[in-house]
């Protein structure tokens, strides 16, 4: 592969639509897990919870704590009646938030939205590209209160069935409210797991960043390095950025959860040379011939086709590792994306 020259189509793969996971399972950790070897290239076929006898004492696991808000919300028009469905991206400030509309010609600017007999109004005050409009949101009382009485939590557009447990798409340890997706890495995760893993003497540590619109957009240039990548708000607080540095200085590993916590990690250590306490907003696109500063291993789900993410993972494991390795979870039927199973990205 010419890592100069790569294209979009060079993630491509084929995948059966009966393996794109419709709910999730009943048991978090009883997902089935690809161990993926770096040094040795070798493939092992797991359950999530076996995640505990990879992970060593004084490894160091990294999570986001960004938690999903009922960002869907549908109302109508006051102008004309027509419905409009409205998705919340990121609060700018205030009450000003960016969103993406699903018939996005028929708002311009000035345009009024009423959700749900008024109760909620948004005004639209400015345009932007690809269905991106910015709202002033008008309302009486407390936003949060009204947006979990009116909102509902946005699942991929790949995922059809019902939710019947909205918390199954938080993880276990969720606190930050503000991402319009899960990172879905973390969805494994239960509380027995995060003992078994602090009994082994495995530190976790948390940062935040809030998943936005890049979940939801497809890549539409074929030369990779002209996709423009969306913007993100992630945080660091001081305790983690101090744990993550003695790791550092002491040689210990650093273990991501998910290809959110990477960004995050990688971001920061971009900006400062090292881990500090922060809040930054971060475009960083880590594709193939992308240099890792941080990182020792990772676990991630299985990633749609052609998608930022699954270059992400090929850049730190390699191209011909990672295809040759969702080819074979595709011959093994492991479920994908959102609600699927995982990989574990290791060296030995």
């Amino acid at each position: 592969m010419d890592i100069n020259n790569l294209k979009t189509s060079d993630f491509d793969y084929d995948l059966p639509k009966e393996l794109i996971a419709q709910t999730p399972l009943t048991d978090r950790k009883a997902s089935r897990m690809m161990v993926v070897h770096m040094d040795s290239q070798e493939l092992e076929h797991k359950h999530f919870y076996d995640i505990v006898d990879y992970l060593h004492e004084g490894d160091v696991v990294v999570r986001n704590n960004t938690r999903v808000i009922p960002a869907r919300l549908y109302g109508t028009k006051e102008e004309t009646g027509a419905h409009v469905e409205v998705l919340l991206l990121r609060q700018r400030e205030n009450d000003l938030w960016e969103c993406l509309v699903g018939n996005a010609k028929v708002v311009k600017v000035g345009t009024v939205i009423s959700f749900h007999d008024g109760r909620l109004k948004a005004e639209c005050v400015a345009l932007g590209d690809k269905g991106i409009r910015r709202f002033k949101m008008i309302y009486q009382g407390i936003f949060n209160e009204i947006l979990d009485q009116l909102g509902e939590v946005p699942l991929p557009p790949y995922i059809h069935e019902k939710l019947n447990d909205p918390e199954r798409y938080q993880t276990v340890y969720s606190k930050v409210e503000g991402s319009a997706a899960a990172p879905t890495a973390g969805l494994h995760f239960t509380p027995e797991v995060f003992a078994k893993l602090r009994a082994k003497g495995v530190t976790v540590v948390d940062v935040t960043l809030h998943v936005g619109l890049g979940t939801f957009r497809p890549m539409d240039t074929e030369n990779v390095k002209e996709h423009d990548m969306h913007s993100e708000v992630c945080m660091m607080d001081k305790e983690a950025a101090d744990t993550l540095n003695k790791a550092k200085a002491e040689g210990r590993r650093i273990i991501a959860i998910g290809t959110t916590s990477v960004r995050t990690l990688e971001s920061v250590w971009n900006t400062y040379g090292r881990f500090e306490e922060c809040m930054l907003e971060t475009k960083l696109f880590i594709y193939p011939g992308y240099k890792y500063h941080t990182i020792d291993g990772m676990l991630t789900n299985f990633h749609l086709p052609k998608s930022t993410l699954i270059m992400m993972i090929c850049a730190l494991a390699g191209y011909d590792l990672i295809m040759h390795a969702y080819q074979e979870a595709v011959k093994e039927k492991y479920r994908f994306f959102s609600f699927g199973d995982c990989m574990f990205l290791t060296h030995e």
